[in-house]
């Protein structure tokens, strides 16, 4: 708690500006203000989440008309929100009724007693109907505190010219054995790489690992870095690297203005990142439209899970709301309603938790995703929808993943150091 208190008191200066943003009858609403309304607010810090809470505080408050709501959104910059969250929560006032809470960031909101509203009672009912595990990482001790936007199921982007050009038939590449081998066709017959992999994010390595059951940590909060199958993964990414047969992201990352510009004129013929990276490639790289396929991760071994559920932001309702309970079902109707779900897809082109709009016909509409990918999007979901397993996340989980984006994957991919010591070094250092 002295770490916690610290955080308090660092930031006590803040807590004026956290009142008045409790009160600010400026924030962006839902349109409605019928004096029957009741207020919620939401601190999100992604601007089209924020879009989207409000579309869906509409269309509850159409079917809902007894007991709507008047939703008071705002977004703030990502490291100020969960600050300012954090700091409200710890200090007892000045907390929205519902924010969003980036699950990186999550472990830091359940440490001691959690001051999040227990969801069990809207979750659980719905349990059968979705992806158990995009819940379960932001639960402890048996009790759900947040919802996902998402599954983020990790897929493979292939350039489907480049591949060609290569001789190279996507669905044959099974293992990541046949991926490498694939690899080598395409840099002797284009002079391209296969791929690209991150030395300043975690999206490169962190799938890789988690779907063979590897992790950043085991089940019981240990951090376990330098385990073999991480070594493992991230000498075969080394191997890639050495052969030309990946490249480190220009920029750094899959996120860089600089890598936009290489991926959107062909500069490799793949990249494997979660579902909710279409939209990067919609909006950053419109020269691919109508060549990028969207396929299933190859598995380690045969038979093995080809994706993982990757990245999220888990919406919390906060103990300092006088409304837990209708915040609780506004949510679960926002997120995990197949009403929602549909809309999760439609306005956010992310992958919806609730397995059973995958196939629905309102996800088939065409839209941009479609007509950047093809039909074919949620086909490739319902194959993979067994293979998703579930990744670890504690409070060391801050820490952990800092240290592989901004030393292990830059150590090991850029400098070309040995990943036995990088990752040990690791260890050692994060095992403190």
């Amino acid at each position: 708690m002295k770490k916690w208190q610290g955080i308090v008191l660092a930031a006590a200066l803040t807590g004026s500006v956290l009142a008045g943003c409790a009160k600010d009858e400026s924030a962006s609403t839902d349109g409605g203000s019928s004096s029957g309304s009741t207020k919620l607010q939401f601190w999100t810090f992604n601007e089209l989440h924020q879009k989207y809470m409000q579309s869906l505080a509409e269309m509850w408050n159409k079917a809902n008309p007894n007991e709507t709501i008047q939703l008071e959104a705002t977004t703030f910059p990502y490291d100020d929100m969960h600050n300012k969250l954090l700091v409200a929560l710890q200090s007892g006032t000045g907390a929205p009724d519902m924010a969003d809470i980036e699950i990186s960031k999550f472990p830091n909101f359940l440490k001691g007693t959690p001051q999040l509203a227990e969801l069990n009672k809207v979750v659980e009912p719905e349990l059968k109907n979705i992806v158990k595990s995009r819940v379960d990482i932001y639960s402890k001790g048996g009790k759900y505190y947040g919802i996902d936007y998402h599954i983020g199921a990790a897929v493979i982007y292939y350039n489907k010219e480049m591949l060609d050009k290569a001789g190279v038939n996507p669905d044959s590449i099974q293992t990541w054995d046949d991926y490498y081998e694939a690899g080598k066709k395409v840099l002797a017959a284009t002079g391209k790489p296969m791929t690209s992999l991150e030395t300043s994010d975690q999206w490169s390595f962190w799938p890789l690992i988690s779907q063979q059951g590897g992790d950043y940590l085991d089940k019981d909060g240990k951090v376990t870095i330098n385990s073999e199958k991480n070594l493992a993964t991230l000498q075969y990414l080394q191997k890639l690297v050495k052969e030309k047969i990946a490249v480190t992201a220009p920029g750094g990352g899959h996120h860089a203005e600089e890598y936009y510009g290489f991926m959107n004129k062909g500069g490799a013929a793949s990249v494997f990142m979660p579902m909710w990276y279409m939209g990067r490639f919609t909006d950053y790289m419109p020269d691919l439209k109508g060549k990028i396929i969207i396929k299933p991760m190859p598995a380690w071994t045969k038979g093995g899970n080809r994706s993982v559920g990757m990245g999220g932001t888990g919406t919390a309702v906060t103990v300092q709301s006088k409304h837990q309970e209708l915040a609780a079902k506004f949510l679960a109707y926002a997120k995990l309603s197949k009403e929602g779900n549909i809309q999760i897809w439609k306005q956010l082109g992310f992958d919806p938790i609730r397995t059973e709009v995958w196939d629905a016909p309102e996800l088939k509409e065409a839209n941009k995703f479609t007509d950047y990918f093809g039909k074919d999007i949620f086909n490739v979901l319902m194959t993979i929808k067994n293979e998703i397993p579930q990744i670890n996340v504690n409070e060391k989980m801050p820490a952990v993943s800092d240290e592989v984006k901004k030393t292990i994957l830059f150590k090991t991919l850029n400098d070309m150091a040995d990943p036995a010591k990088v990752l040990k070094e690791a260890q050692d250092q994060l095992s403190k």
